[in-house]
């Protein structure tokens, strides 16, 4: 076990320390930020001067070198447009992410287990394609159009909801249901595929023979077996939800990390940019080496070695 923690540390460390260089070169194509920061009537001389202060007028390598000194210390630079730390701010927004992908991830998994739990009790191949159906539908569906269809329905027609901003519960139902319901489809798959597996199996078989019910060898038996294919692709998305809810988030005016990483490109604002991707990059590989602790815990003849 060990030794598996310090590989898998290894890993995670050159992981982020891959994608925050990646990032770092990739900002420089973008354009000259102090192009955005002066006036119009701002001259040649004041655009030199700000450049200087802002330390992008020495050569690229002299600047990405000084940049790995501060980052090995946290300090990822100042925002060009707040003034401030750029690694606080993007902690600042990093719980209303976390409150997203959280709640988005759950009730994905929700939906999930009651709809192939019902399917399987039931028994009824009707009702398994109609929902296969409606979530492949909300599938195809690009995720900000349909937020957008939620909140013309609910915001705008029937006036349940709030549209955007974070505040109480009902400000947090649309966004995560316009992210669970796309990862839906994936998880009723996966699901159905795996209870199918396990129907076959000689434990099923012997637990029904010495007269369990349907909902005991289901919840008892067969579930735990198979959430193991669901564990991995589960632990994945959730970290695809950590950094990939930057449209809902866009679409809600939902103040997360990936809405500020959004703005900060557009504003060439470097330092927020990386220290953005450096914190979703790090909860990434963060939540993978859970997975794999999980996984190992769920199935005792997983050794990590």
């Amino acid at each position: 076990m060990a030794a598996f923690l310090i590989r898998r540390l290894i890993q995670a460390v050159l992981t982020v320390f891959g994608v925050v260089t990646a990032v770092f070169f990739l900002v420089q194509l973008s354009g000259d930020p102090s192009a955005l920061l002066l006036p119009t009537e701002a001259t040649p001389e004041d655009a030199a001067r700000l450049r200087e202060a802002m330390g992008l007028d020495r050569p690229l390598a002299i600047q990405y070198l000084t940049f790995l000194s501060n980052a090995a210390q946290g300090d990822f630079g100042n925002s060009f447009r707040q003034r401030a730390p750029a690694l606080p701010l993007v902690l600042e927004r990093l719980p209303a992410t976390l409150e997203l992908a959280f709640s988005a991830f759950a009730l994905g998994l929700i939906l999930a287990f009651a709809a192939s739990i019902t399917v399987r009790l039931t028994r009824s191949e009707r009702l398994r394609a109609s929902l296969l159906w409606v979530a492949f539908t909300f599938q195809a569906i690009p995720v900000f159009f349909f937020g957008i269809l939620l909140i013309l329905l609910f915001s705008v027609t029937l006036g349940w909801l709030p549209s955007l901003g974070r505040g109480g519960l009902s400000h947090l139902i649309l966004p995560a249901f316009t992210l669970a319901t796309f990862e839906l489809a994936l998880y009723l798959r996966l699901l159905n595929s795996a209870f199918a597996q396990e129907q076959s199996q000689d434990y099923v078989r012997t637990a029904y023979a010495k007269g369990q019910s349907r909902v005991q060898v289901l919840l008892r038996h067969m579930l735990p077996n198979a959430l193991l294919p669901l564990v991995t692709i589960a632990g994945i998305n959730l970290g695809v939800l950590l950094g990939g809810a930057i449209v809902t988030e866009t679409v809600f005016s939902w103040p997360g990390v990936g809405r500020l990483i959004v703005q900060a490109v557009s504003q060439r604002d470097f330092p927020v940019v990386i220290a953005g991707v450096f914190v979703v990059s790090l909860a990434f590989v963060v939540v993978n080496l859970v997975v794999d602790l999980l996984y190992a815990v769920l199935d005792p003849r997983v050794r990590l070695t």
